[in-house]
């Protein structure tokens, strides 16, 4: 079965709530097997014009247990969390 990525990129607006956000989303990431593998590092531009904000890249077995970690009630606490500290730019794709 191949894996599946969560791919995000956010741009935060109110970096003292955005906390909560964080600490919420470890918590169901934990709770749903989610492996991270990017989550805010520096990024340089290669081609194009995107200038990504803070980038996301987490790693599920699946696209359903990405789906499953998307839908969960743990996520769902942490997408209230965020509401007014980010605009969140997410997709799931699936991986090889």
């Amino acid at each position: 079965m191949p894996s599946a990525y969560i791919i995000a990129n956010v741009t935060v607006t109110n970096p003292t709530q955005y906390e909560d956000y964080k600490k919420f989303s470890t918590l169901a990431m934990q709770a749903h097997g989610a492996e991270p593998c990017v989550r805010g590092g520096a990024v340089q531009v290669l081609e194009g014009d995107w200038q990504p904000d803070r980038v996301v890249v987490l790693k599920f077995p699946s696209v359903e247990a990405a789906r499953r970690f998307y839908d969960s009630t743990e996520y769902a606490r942490a997408k209230e969390a965020r509401t007014g500290a980010a605009v969140m730019r997410m997709i799931v794709v699936e991986g090889l």
